[in-house]
């Protein structure tokens, strides 16, 4: 066991060396890291919120929003689905009410041939249902929602709303993104020092619409907020409302790309957007089948413009305008091309964390550490000597070894991550104490030298990885289970023991080993 080829030594030191050289740069000011050659590897660990400052955002997602909105895309669904039944059924007297959509079906012999047509509607991918089929009265269907339907829906809604957020601010560094709880999102961005433009670029929905204008409407009333049925008052960014058909039109989710860019004839800043094959498709038939009327381009709710469709539309690709300017068309762009949040995200709770505030955090975690690690020191010297000695390197190189692997793998610090790196000086330590214990009481039974140091590594290697084992199965449930900080700690405790259970027991017997074979010694002073 103590037994280690040459080529072992070397491949060990090597690692120490690498270790040492990819925890140094996370010490280096950006401006050293910047004037470095670019083909130097530079791996650098990212301080958390509260270390580096920053902002952190509780979203809450609206529920009755997400609501409306899967009615309103049920009923579109159900009247495209009825007027290609075959044989077509024809429905009257549409409602929504308490989370159930209700419609009639005007002749009665035609239910079969409606339920027939729903049926597509209500399942979903997973081989349930999303929602109910009731029929009351011989001809009236009621599809309410399935038990779980209403919350895989607002399951799948956060899930993507996440995945936007990420998009969206994926330029920003070393941006957290968790769930909490059913309906909420935490955000935060350490170092950044605009919160509000965070806030707005998270909070805008980007939800893209093409819609008929309904010329029908009484101009009167539709300045008033009033709509006729099967039509809705939208506000007019420039004032006023507009009134647009409710159902039917183009969603914004099929797009593939959009960017900031100039309009040729007034040079204001437009967003130019591209539609995917189908959404291609969708708006060359809309523009084909309403030349001469107008339409409206509604953001969010809001009308951006409306203009008249003077001809077909066939490539798929279109212009936005309303009064931007570069930096609103830019960030109009990177919302659309994020994509839309499929739910309504508000701001519950905000904190700023100033950088004066993480530096002192800093200063105290590395004050505890350097007393607690120097008093530790003192005391291996004092009570193990040479053995102490080697304890002491392994120290030091297992603190290289946390930083190397927090950098490569582009890990944050934060608080609590200082303390769990504390946590693991202290494991690391115990289990030299446990080798060395264990050499003492092998020479108190009268076995030599090398046989004692042997006998000493074998027996406690076993006790120091069961021991470790539990710590690492409750760092993998504190990392899986929760959330921000309480993860920052499970990592860095989860990397420790692993290296100090490597600098503790592989390290130090390479050490002892050498010195044995080079000296030979009959006595030992543990």
């Amino acid at each position: 066991m103590l037994d280690f080829p040459r080529w072992r030594i070397w491949m060990l030191h090597a690692l120490i060396a690498v270790s040492f050289l990819l925890a140094i740069p996370s010490f280096l000011p950006k401006t050293t890291l910047e004037q470095m050659p670019s083909w130097i590897a530079k791996p650098t660990i990212s301080l958390g919120l509260d270390l580096a400052g920053g902002s952190h955002i509780l979203l809450e997602a609206d529920q009755a929003q997400l609501e409306r909105d899967r009615l309103e895309s049920l009923e579109d669904s159900v009247r495209n689905a009825m007027s290609r039944a075959e044989p077509k059924v024809d429905i009257d007297t549409v409602t929504r009410t308490d989370g159930a959509l209700s419609f009639l079906v005007t002749e009665a012999n035609k239910i079969d041939a409606a339920r027939k047509a729903l049926e597509p509607i209500v399942a979903n991918n997973l081989g349930g249902r999303d929602w109910n089929i009731e029929i009351t009265d011989g001809n009236r269907i009621t599809l309410k929602p399935a038990g779980a339907g209403r919350t895989d829906a607002l399951n799948r809604a956060m899930d993507s709303a996440k995945d936007v957020i990420g998009r969206r601010i994926g330029d920003l560094a070393e941006a957290t993104i968790i769930r909490q709880g059913d309906d909420r999102i935490v955000v935060q961005v350490p170092g950044l020092e605009d919160p509000e433009a965070l806030k707005k670029l998270i909070g805008e929905t980007a939800k893209l619409e093409f819609k008929l204008v309904d010329e029908a409407a009484i101009f009167e009333d539709t300045q008033k907020g009033k709509a006729r049925v099967g039509s809705q008052a939208l506000p007019n960014v420039e004032g006023g409302f507009v009134a647009v058909r409710r159902l039917g039109g183009i969603q914004g989710d099929q797009l593939t790309g959009a960017q900031q860019g100039f309009d040729a004839k007034t040079n204001e800043p437009v967003v130019n957007i591209q539609f995917n094959s189908e959404g291609g498709q969708k708006f060359a038939r809309m523009t084909q089948k309403y030349v001469g009327k107008p339409f409206a381009i509604i953001l969010d709710g809001k009308v951006l413009s409306a203009p008249t469709i003077n001809e077909p539309i066939l490539n798929g690709a279109s212009q936005i305008s309303g009064n931007f300017t570069v930096e609103s068309a830019n960030q109009l762009a990177i919302s659309l091309n994020s994509g839309a949040l499929p739910v309504d995200l508000k701001v519950v709770e905000e904190r700023s964390v100033g950088p004066d505030l993480g530096a002192d955090s800093i200063r105290r975690g590395m004050i505890a550490a350097i007393i607690g690690t120097t008093g530790v020191l003192v005391w291996m010297l004092l009570a193990y000597g040479r053995f102490g000695v080697y304890s002491c390197f392994a120290l030091f190189i297992n603190v290289a070894m946390i930083l190397a692997v927090m950098a490569i793998a582009n890990a944050t610090l934060t608080l609590p991550g200082i303390a769990g790196f504390v946590l693991t000086i202290g494991a690391a330590v115990d289990a030299n104490v446990i080798i060395n214990e264990r050499i003492r009481e092998e020479r108190r039974r009268g076995r030599r030298v090398a046989l004692a140091v042997e006998h000493g590594y074998s027996e406690a290697s076993r006790a120091i990885f069961d021991a470790n084992i539990t710590n690492v199965i409750a760092a993998v449930l504190l990392f899986f289970i929760g959330s921000g900080p309480i993860r920052g700690f499970a990592v860095v405790l989860m990397i420790g023991i692993v290296t100090s259970v490597f600098t503790a027991v592989t390290l130090t017997r390479m050490w002892v080993s050498i010195w044995l074979k080079r000296n030979r010694p009959q006595e030992i002073n543990i």
